[in-house]
């Protein structure tokens, strides 16, 4: 890998798509034989690196594989062929609640999030006030996160993945649920950890942020890399494609 933190090439993600429940349970059963299903390849022969430091632009239209690059990156999701390979601890913020249960309090989902980052309770204990300062729900905190808006759902979120010392911060779209002032928030608070020398890989449709906060974008398209490099020559070339 290099310096690189984040390399991965030629990396395929496949899916079965099944007309009805039945032809995934064969498929399970006897996977030599002929499938019942229709393949769809959501990512395909997608290569690039990123350095220690650098933050990394992911753009494209809906359905063009960007979730699903992320989840793989974040270890969320195995890939079909390739290579992926990270070096430090990754803090993701993919689809909006994912990875809270929706029974527990926000402080209880706060020390589980702790716990599955490798945290022991006395470190997220002290990480908490920093946590609940952030977030900026108030008494939510200790309410289940099922009574939750969207908008408090990515505070929380956002305020455990940047406060648990990560190596590498993996974002989504996640943040374009928020307000403008927690949006605000939240990026000025990436910026930070941008010069703390932390490594991110960012997805967004917000052509401003991506030119403003990345070193290096690409773009994709039906799930392949059509274009790579300068934020500003590849949200350019991304703009003129919706013209």
């Amino acid at each position: 890998m290099g310096s690189s933190v984040i390399s991965v090439n030629d990396l395929g993600k496949r899916f079965g798509m099944y007309s009805k429940p039945s032809q995934r349970l064969w498929e399970i059963l006897f996977p030599f034989i002929k499938t019942h299903g229709r393949q769809f390849w959501a990512l395909k022969n997608v290569s690039f690196d990123v350095k220690k430091g650098g933050t990394l632009g992911v753009i494209g239209r809906n359905g063009s594989g960007k979730p699903t690059l992320l989840q793989i990156v974040s270890g969320v999701l195995c890939q079909t062929s390739g290579t992926v390979e990270v070096n430090g601890k990754v803090s993701a913020l993919l689809e909006l609640g994912a990875g809270f249960h929706p029974e527990f309090s926000g402080r209880d989902n706060v020390y589980m999030n702790g716990a599955i980052m490798g945290l022991t309770r006395k470190e997220t204990k002290a990480r908490f006030e920093a946590i609940a300062d952030f977030a900026e729900i108030g008494d939510f905190m200790e309410q289940p996160v099922k009574t939750y808006s969207s908008g408090m759902f990515v505070r929380l979120a956002f305020a455990c993945a940047i406060n648990v010392a990560p190596d590498i911060l993996v974002i989504d779209e996640a943040l374009s649920v928020g307000d403008a002032y927690f949006q605000h928030k939240c990026m000025n608070k990436i910026i930070e950890f941008r010069k703390s020398g932390g490594t991110i890989q960012f997805a967004s449709h917000d052509m401003d942020a991506v030119k403003r906060l990345c070193d290096s974008t690409i773009l994709l398209s039906n799930g392949a890399v059509i274009r790579s490099g300068d934020p500003a020559a590849v949200t350019d070339f991304c703009q003129s494609m919706d013209m």
